[in-house]
Protein backbone atom coordinates (compact mmCIF):
# COMPACT_ATOMS: atom_id res chain seq x y z
CA UNK A 1 0.00 0.00 0.00
CA UNK A 2 1.32 3.20 -0.99
CA UNK A 3 0.28 5.23 1.59
CA UNK A 4 1.17 4.57 5.29
CA UNK A 5 -0.50 7.49 6.86
CA UNK A 6 -1.06 6.98 10.39
CA UNK A 7 -4.12 9.12 11.48
CA UNK A 8 -3.76 10.58 14.88
CA UNK A 9 -5.54 8.87 17.96
CA UNK A 10 -5.57 10.94 20.70
CA UNK A 11 -9.16 12.38 22.20
CA UNK A 12 -8.78 15.47 20.38
CA UNK A 13 -8.19 14.16 17.03
CA UNK A 14 -11.06 11.79 17.55
CA UNK A 15 -12.94 14.54 18.92
CA UNK A 16 -12.26 16.77 15.81
CA UNK A 17 -13.10 14.09 13.63
CA UNK A 18 -16.55 13.41 15.11
CA UNK A 19 -17.42 17.76 15.52
CA UNK A 20 -16.56 17.86 11.78
CA UNK A 21 -19.13 14.77 10.81
CA UNK A 22 -21.72 16.15 13.18
CA UNK A 23 -21.71 19.25 11.50
CA UNK A 24 -20.11 18.88 8.02
CA UNK A 25 -22.03 17.66 4.67
CA UNK A 26 -20.57 14.05 3.36
CA UNK A 27 -18.82 15.89 0.45
CA UNK A 28 -17.52 18.40 3.29
CA UNK A 29 -16.23 15.54 4.84
CA UNK A 30 -14.61 13.51 2.66
CA UNK A 31 -12.51 16.57 1.69
CA UNK A 32 -11.83 17.04 5.19
CA UNK A 33 -10.56 13.60 5.26
CA UNK A 34 -8.81 13.63 1.86
CA UNK A 35 -6.72 17.32 2.94
CA UNK A 36 -5.31 15.10 6.05
CA UNK A 37 -4.28 12.73 4.15
CA UNK A 38 -2.62 14.83 1.05
CA UNK A 39 -1.03 16.89 3.87
CA UNK A 40 0.62 13.93 6.09
CA UNK A 41 1.43 11.99 2.31
CA UNK A 42 3.28 15.41 1.09
CA UNK A 43 5.14 16.16 4.65
CA UNK A 44 6.28 12.59 4.40
CA UNK A 45 7.45 12.31 1.07
CA UNK A 46 9.24 15.46 1.95
CA UNK A 47 10.67 14.83 5.23
CA UNK A 48 8.81 17.71 6.80
CA UNK A 49 8.37 17.66 10.25
CA UNK A 50 5.18 18.61 11.32
CA UNK A 51 2.78 17.67 14.17
CA UNK A 52 0.35 15.58 12.89
CA UNK A 53 -2.31 16.15 15.65
CA UNK A 54 -2.32 19.58 15.20
CA UNK A 55 -2.43 19.02 11.45
CA UNK A 56 -5.52 16.54 11.92
CA UNK A 57 -7.05 18.47 13.81
CA UNK A 58 -6.83 21.73 11.66
CA UNK A 59 -8.02 19.46 8.78
CA UNK A 60 -10.85 18.49 10.01
CA UNK A 61 -12.01 21.62 11.34
CA UNK A 62 -11.07 23.93 8.37
CA UNK A 63 -13.86 24.50 6.58
CA UNK A 64 -16.35 24.49 9.39
CA UNK A 65 -16.60 28.74 8.54
CA UNK A 66 -18.72 27.61 5.53
CA UNK A 67 -21.70 25.41 7.26
CA UNK A 68 -24.39 27.65 8.06
CA UNK A 69 -24.36 27.28 11.99
CA UNK A 70 -20.78 28.80 12.21
CA UNK A 71 -21.21 30.77 8.84
CA UNK A 72 -20.21 34.44 10.36
CA UNK A 73 -21.94 37.19 8.43
CA UNK A 74 -18.47 39.52 8.81
CA UNK A 75 -15.62 37.23 8.94
CA UNK A 76 -14.45 35.52 6.23
CA UNK A 77 -15.09 31.76 6.43
CA UNK A 78 -11.35 30.95 7.38
CA UNK A 79 -11.40 33.35 10.36
CA UNK A 80 -14.91 31.81 11.51
CA UNK A 81 -13.01 28.53 11.14
CA UNK A 82 -10.36 29.09 12.80
CA UNK A 83 -12.28 30.63 15.67
CA UNK A 84 -14.20 27.96 15.85
CA UNK A 85 -10.96 25.57 15.94
CA UNK A 86 -9.37 28.00 19.15
CA UNK A 87 -13.02 27.29 21.23
CA UNK A 88 -12.82 23.56 20.38
CA UNK A 89 -8.86 23.47 21.30
CA UNK A 90 -9.77 25.16 24.67
CA UNK A 91 -12.25 22.53 25.02
CA UNK A 92 -9.65 19.84 24.40
CA UNK A 93 -7.16 21.68 26.81
CA UNK A 94 -4.88 22.92 24.66
CA UNK A 95 -1.94 25.64 26.04
CA UNK A 96 -2.74 29.15 24.62
CA UNK A 97 -0.31 28.86 22.24
CA UNK A 98 -1.73 25.38 20.72
CA UNK A 99 -5.21 27.53 20.14
CA UNK A 100 -3.67 30.27 18.71
CA UNK A 101 -1.28 27.88 15.93
CA UNK A 102 -4.92 25.06 15.20
CA UNK A 103 -6.32 28.66 14.15
CA UNK A 104 -3.56 30.20 12.54
CA UNK A 105 -2.90 27.02 10.38
CA UNK A 106 -6.93 27.20 9.31
CA UNK A 107 -6.63 30.96 8.37
CA UNK A 108 -3.08 30.37 6.33
CA UNK A 109 -4.60 27.31 4.05
CA UNK A 110 -6.50 29.81 2.20
CA UNK A 111 -2.75 31.81 1.63
CA UNK A 112 -1.42 31.71 -1.82
CA UNK A 113 1.51 30.26 -0.39
CA UNK A 114 2.86 29.16 3.33
CA UNK A 115 6.39 29.27 4.54
CA UNK A 116 7.29 25.86 5.34
CA UNK A 117 10.42 27.06 7.42
CA UNK A 118 7.58 29.22 9.56
CA UNK A 119 4.32 26.89 9.24
CA UNK A 120 4.80 23.22 8.47
CA UNK A 121 1.64 22.61 9.51
CA UNK A 122 0.14 25.93 7.27
CA UNK A 123 2.34 25.09 4.45
CA UNK A 124 0.86 21.57 4.41
CA UNK A 125 -2.79 22.24 4.63
CA UNK A 126 -2.49 25.22 1.97
CA UNK A 127 -1.01 22.47 -0.45
CA UNK A 128 -3.54 19.58 0.64
CA UNK A 129 -6.88 21.84 0.16
CA UNK A 130 -4.85 23.09 -3.14
CA UNK A 131 -4.97 20.39 -4.61
CA UNK A 132 -8.31 19.04 -3.29
CA UNK A 133 -10.33 21.92 -3.97
CA UNK A 134 -8.96 23.05 -7.33
CA UNK A 135 -6.80 20.43 -8.63
CA UNK A 136 -2.89 22.31 -7.86
CA UNK A 137 -0.08 20.73 -8.49
CA UNK A 138 -1.34 16.41 -8.51
CA UNK A 139 2.57 15.69 -9.54
CA UNK A 140 3.86 16.76 -6.04
CA UNK A 141 2.06 13.21 -5.02
CA UNK A 142 2.36 10.04 -6.59
CA UNK A 143 -0.38 8.35 -9.10
CA UNK A 144 -0.75 5.49 -6.36
CA UNK A 145 -0.62 7.81 -3.27
CA UNK A 146 -3.58 10.10 -5.58
CA UNK A 147 -5.59 6.96 -6.48
CA UNK A 148 -5.60 5.37 -2.93
CA UNK A 149 -6.99 8.74 -1.15
CA UNK A 150 -9.64 8.87 -3.54
CA UNK A 151 -10.72 5.23 -3.19
CA UNK A 152 -10.75 5.98 0.31
CA UNK A 153 -12.88 9.18 0.33
CA UNK A 154 -14.06 10.01 -2.81
CA UNK A 155 -15.25 12.93 -4.34
CA UNK A 156 -19.02 13.25 -3.83
CA UNK A 157 -20.03 16.29 -5.08
CA UNK A 158 -17.49 18.83 -3.50
CA UNK A 159 -17.12 20.84 -6.51
CA UNK A 160 -20.50 22.01 -7.04
CA UNK A 161 -21.06 22.04 -2.88
CA UNK A 162 -17.94 24.36 -3.46
CA UNK A 163 -18.60 26.39 -5.77
CA UNK A 164 -21.82 27.31 -4.34
CA UNK A 165 -20.15 28.04 -0.80
CA UNK A 166 -17.41 30.38 -2.27
CA UNK A 167 -19.99 32.17 -4.57
CA UNK A 168 -22.01 32.93 -1.34
CA UNK A 169 -19.07 34.19 0.71
CA UNK A 170 -17.80 36.06 -1.85
CA UNK A 171 -21.36 38.18 -2.76
CA UNK A 172 -21.83 38.60 1.21
CA UNK A 173 -17.91 39.49 2.43
CA UNK A 174 -16.52 40.73 -0.90
CA UNK A 175 -13.09 41.74 0.95
CA UNK A 176 -12.47 38.22 1.39
CA UNK A 177 -10.06 35.53 -0.05
CA UNK A 178 -13.31 33.82 -1.35
CA UNK A 179 -14.37 36.51 -3.30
Amino acid sequence: MPLAVPLPSSAAARAAREVSAAFSSPALLAHCDRSYLWAAAYGRAHDIDFDAELLYVAAMLHDLGLVPVFDSSTEPFEEAGGAVAWVFAAGAGWTADRRRRVSDVIVAHMAAEVDVETDPEGHLLELATGLDVSGRRPEDWSAAVRTEVLARHPRIGLAEEFLDCFAAQARRKPGSLAG
